[in-house]
């Protein structure tokens, strides 16, 4: 398939700039991946497409404040650093602006020099290997001085970081977050529990490469970003228990989904595992334990449009979009979400 397939026009002012308040008053759009046939509701009524025995899996990564706004030691020349990777104690990899002026050897303060980055060297796709210098807990000296890493379309400031990290985020590393997660309240959370519907979380880091372009006209020439994942002993037995009962397991986000499939077996089964995946999901993917998917609405042309497809059928997917641009829902990391499974009620 062409990457132009998966256009569609989208006006500005449907990508959401802000989060909605409460978190799980954002409308869902309902698609049958069967017949395409959609639906609507808001998100804190999910919970009655939710059957008992389902299984709802969660990406528990947490955001880093990974934006870094600072100067150069000496000359006071403004920079912009975005942390990237940990490459290994004190060395990350990180996105600089301006580029140009971060040479090797250089030295550049933060929070009025509690964190100094020395640069080491440029990698291969235009990046910087820094060390940081501190004095005490370099994640708790993030958290403080450190801005949220929002998506470029974002340009309205954000007042609250909280409210760019789930409610139950847990493992900070992430350079992005796992935005379907965002509509869940503690309480939603609750309530879906005591109908009966198991919760298992998984931990997959996101990468900004989750917002690198296709470039390529042929999608099967694009190379995918890698991430780190793992799964404990107890979702891995959640999930392999929920199949065998019959349950659906539902992933919320792409990132739940991609480390589902990932570290699934050839039998579709899931074991404790630690690892990194790079797969890429479009038409055609035949999948090894997903059910179901709860997630936003993506960017034209985007592997997670793409991901989104191979789920629910490439006709089904572009038309329930362009019904959403037609409905203003609203699009992206703040906007509204879809689910997609097998929705019986939906059919005539």
């Amino acid at each position: 398939m062409k990457k132009s397939d998966f256009w569609f026009d989208l006006p500005e002012e449907l990508i959401a700039q802000t989060p909605i308040e409460p978190r799980d008053a954002s409308r869902v759009m309902l698609l049958d991946k069967e017949t395409g046939a959609t639906g609507e509701c808001i998100f804190h009524d999910i919970i009655d497409r939710l059957n008992p025995g389902d299984l709802l899996v969660l990406n528990n990564s947490r955001v880093l404040p990974a934006r870094l706004y600072g100067y150069r030691e000496g000359t006071g020349g403004h920079m912009e650093f975005l942390l990237l990777k940990q490459v290994q104690k004190d060395v990350w990899e990180v996105m600089v602006r301006p580029g140009k002026k971060a040479r090797e050897g250089l030295v550049f303060e933060f929070g009025d020099g509690r964190l100094k980055a020395e640069v080491l060297s440029t990698t291969e796709g235009g990046n910087r290997l820094v060390r940081f210098h501190y004095d005490g807990e370099f994640y708790s000296l993030l958290e403080e001085i450190g801005n949220m890493p929002l998506p470029h379309y974002i340009t309205a400031e954000l007042k609250d970081k909280e409210r760019y990290q789930t409610v139950y985020s847990k493992d900070l590393g992430s350079a992005a977050a796992p935005t379907a997660g965002l509509h869940f309240t503690k309480e939603l959370l609750e309530r879906i529990e005591q109908k009966g519907v198991g919760i298992a979380y998984v931990t997959l880091h996101v990468g900004l490469g989750t917002f690198r372009p296709v470039k390529t006209e042929e999608i099967t020439d694009h190379q995918m970003h890698s991430e780190h994942y793992y799964i404990t002993p107890e979702t891995a037995e959640k999930i392999n228990r929920t199949k065998e009962q019959g349950g659906r397991v539902i992933a919320v986000g792409t990132t739940s989904c991609r480390t589902l499939e990932s570290a699934a077996d050839e039998n579709g089964r899931i074991h404790e595992c630690s690892n990194d995946t790079s797969i890429f999901i479009y038409p055609g993917y035949k999948f090894k334990v997903l059910d179901g998917l709860i997630t936003n609405f993506h960017l034209p042309e985007s592997t997670l449009i793409m991901l989104v497809s191979a789920l629910a059928g490439y006709e089904h997917t572009m038309a329930a979009y362009k019904e959403a641009v037609e409905k203003k829902f609203r699009f992206y990391s703040f906007g509204d979400a879809m689910f997609i499974a097998d929705q019986p009620d939906l059919r005539r």
